[in-house]
């Protein structure tokens, strides 16, 4: 049993797929299915069951995988400390992103560090903020950017404040309200809405205004996309509140209206506060450059 052989079971396990695990550790299918095959001879025990159509860990397969995912850590941990002691960042940094990230530009940023660190790899997820918090905490994460509500500060992950914004009210450009300089939540009364899905945290934001505001709503189409809700919006089928730059960014035919009782999003940069590892810091120091100044 070598370290390879457990970073090939790993792979195949996080991807459930010989094919994508392979591709994952840019080896040959064939080579990756011999040494896990190899493997499994030495410990008498089958690791994954296979089939035509899928792959997955057996009961012993799912032991085996737990341990080594700790030694694949602890081995790239002590490698990438060794580079970080010489001034070299290496290694793959796991970046989490939510849809309506308007504090930086994502892609840019992903360049700034790749051009300052050619030799690390970058894998992106992209999801809602609950989902990126509860992976930073596990450790399947390093570094995640967040939208919470003001009031909503996450425990167990360190955080950076990016930006505050307040959201605003994007209604079809033929909407009354389409031209006003400001409203409150309780003129959106009786409207029909577009929103993020219930129990999410980027619909928790209007919920929690609303409802402190004591104005009821009509949430009719739910969507995990900024994209597709402004585009409801345009089509004069509903209204929504979104942060003025995810509104910018999407040259959508709407009108964004200031919404003086609105609630308040605040984007965050969240990893763990306990051992962030070098290519977080060093891509928490690119976030820094990136931002303007005072922020």
């Amino acid at each position: 049993m070598d370290l390879q052989q457990l970073r090939y079971v790993v792979a195949v396990a996080e991807s459930s797929s010989f094919t994508r695990g392979a591709e994952r550790l840019f080896v040959t299918q064939s080579a990756l299915s011999h040494r896990i095959a190899a493997l499994e001879r030495e410990l008498g025990q089958r690791l994954f069951a296979r089939t035509s159509r899928s792959v997955r860990l057996t009961e012993a397969g799912e032991a085996f995988v737990r341990q080594a995912r700790t030694a694949v850590t602890a081995a790239d941990g002590a490698r990438e400390d060794a580079a970080a002691a010489g001034g070299q960042v290496i290694g793959t940094l796991r970046l989490g992103v939510i849809p309506t990230v308007a504090a930086v530009d994502v892609p840019a940023l992903i360049a700034r560090f790749r051009i300052a660190h050619p030799v690390v790899r970058v894998e992106l997820t992209v999801g809602n903020s609950d989902t990126l918090i509860a992976s930073i905490r596990c450790g399947d994460l390093d570094v995640a950017l967040l939208g919470l509500r003001e009031e909503s500060r996450p425990g167990g992950v360190a955080l950076r404040v990016l930006a505050r914004e307040r959201l605003v009210a994007a209604v079809p450009r033929s909407h009354s309200l389409a031209l006003s300089a400001s409203i409150d939540l309780a003129d959106l009364a009786g409207e029909v809405f577009a929103d993020f899905p219930a129990g999410t945290s980027g619909r928790a934001q209007s919920d929690t205004a609303f409802a402190a505001a004591g104005v009821p709503r009509d949430v009719a189409f739910e969507a995990d996309s900024a994209e597709l809700i402004l585009g409801l919006v345009s089509a004069g089928l509903a209204v929504t509140l979104l942060a003025p730059g995810v509104v910018a960014r999407a040259h959508a035919d709407v009108a964004a209206v200031a919404v003086a009782d609105g609630p308040v999003r605040v984007e965050y940069a969240a990893w763990d506060a306990q051992a962030p590892r070098s290519v977080a810091g060093a891509f928490l120091r690119e976030i820094d450059v990136a931002l303007p100044a005072g922020a």
